[in-house]
């Protein structure tokens, strides 16, 4: 399928829609941006991978960024679900799955570097794979590994769904493992064992009781959540667990590290058996940057905290201050019925391109 990015850009989310990407399926969509971006003679391109960097070279006295990931997670298992393939448009909203997280951004993001040829940033474009599953197969961390020069810049974006408005930074994400360990018995003689899944009852109840904070981060208030994601015991129905296993998820605000964050759940969970099995920095607002000041300016929207993860982070990291700000809503990614109205996705790429050409 070829792209036009000379289409409205709503259309053209739909016909990103239409080319599934589900993770480690990225390959189709990313040849057909790298042939749509070929014919822009203003961009100079680059692949790695699935991964697309398009960058103008105006020799201008910034850089900005405009990033997102082709990837979505897997399609719908309900074949009513009016969030799967292809897209459908309804009273002027788009269902279909990645409609918000993200082909409405990666769709702004196209309409973008086909249409600016004089802005007044240069501009990196980056469309990456792998965003949907483990850190380790990530697109724009393979980018950061083998071409980080040019991720280089001043001021990055991502397209990530905010409903319009910029989010600051973004919590940090820690992920545990906190274990019981017990005596094995045949159920019949329960006595004779000793219940690791009893045992796990005051890992709930700590976690239950707990008060999240909220943090204050560079004047955006941060909410911390603390939880347990899954539980895990037992080998038959006629044996006393010997070992019980409670996932605990610690969505941390960005003023802790990581080291940080693991200090709260191991105090929380003091006197069980601890592990530490993943964590991933969050990143701090970067909104007291002039640059970013200007973008909330154009957009005319009070700025919030973004609670989940989002590669933001990885720009932080590498000291890029970084926001989000992408067409639809949040809490429709990864759901049957994912949708973005079609006016939300013009409006983006409007402000975006206002923006960019002051």
């Amino acid at each position: 399928m070829e792209l036009n990015l000379e289409a409205d850009v709503a259309q053209l989310t739909a016909t990103l829609i239409d080319m599934e990407s589900v993770s480690g399926n990225e390959r189709a969509l990313a040849d057909a941006i790298h042939r749509a971006l070929e014919a822009c003679p203003h961009l100079e391109l680059h692949r790695y991978g699935d991964a697309i960097v398009a960058r103008t070279n105006l020799g201008r006295e910034r850089r900005v960024v405009l990033a997102g990931h082709l990837d979505t997670v897997p399609l719908p298992t309900d074949p009513l679900a009016r969030g799967g393939v292809p897209a459908r448009e309804i009273d002027g909203v788009l269902y279909g799955r990645g409609a918000t997280d993200m082909k409405g951004g990666v769709a702004v993001q196209l309409h973008l570097a086909a249409a600016l040829r004089n802005p007044t940033h240069d501009i990196t474009y980056i469309f990456y794979d792998h965003e949907e599953v483990e850190a380790a197969k990530s697109g724009l961390g393979r980018l950061q590994r083998e071409a980080p020069h040019l991720l280089a810049a001043d001021f990055a974006i991502l397209l990530e769904p905010t409903n319009g408005t910029v989010e600051g930074g973004c919590n940090g994400t820690s992920r545990f493992i906190v274990r019981t360990h017990g005596r094995a018995a045949h159920s019949a003689r329960a006595w004779m064992g000793q219940n690791a899944i009893h045992a796990a009852a005051p890992i709930l109840q700590r976690l239950a009781d707990y008060q999240a904070q909220t943090v204050d981060v560079q004047g955006l208030a941060f909410r911390e959540s603390l939880s347990a994601v899954r539980i895990s015991g037992g080998i038959a129905g006629n044996v006393i667990p010997d070992l019980c296993e409670v996932s605990v998820n610690y969505r941390f605000a960005p003023d802790k590290t990581v080291e940080q964050a693991e200090a709260v759940v191991r105090e929380l969970m003091e006197g069980f058996e601890v592990e530490r099995t993943d964590g991933a920095l969050g990143a701090t607002p970067g909104l007291d940057q002039p640059i970013a000041a200007s973008l909330v300016a154009a957009v005319g929207q009070e700025p919030k905290p973004k609670y989940g993860w989002t590669d933001v982070a990885r720009f932080s990291a590498m000291g890029i201050p970084a926001v989000n700000f992408g067409p639809g809503d949040a809490l429709l990614a990864h759901t049957d019925d994912e949708h973005v109205p079609l006016e939300a996705i013009r409006r983006c790429a409007q402000a975006l391109r206002s923006w960019l050409q002051e």
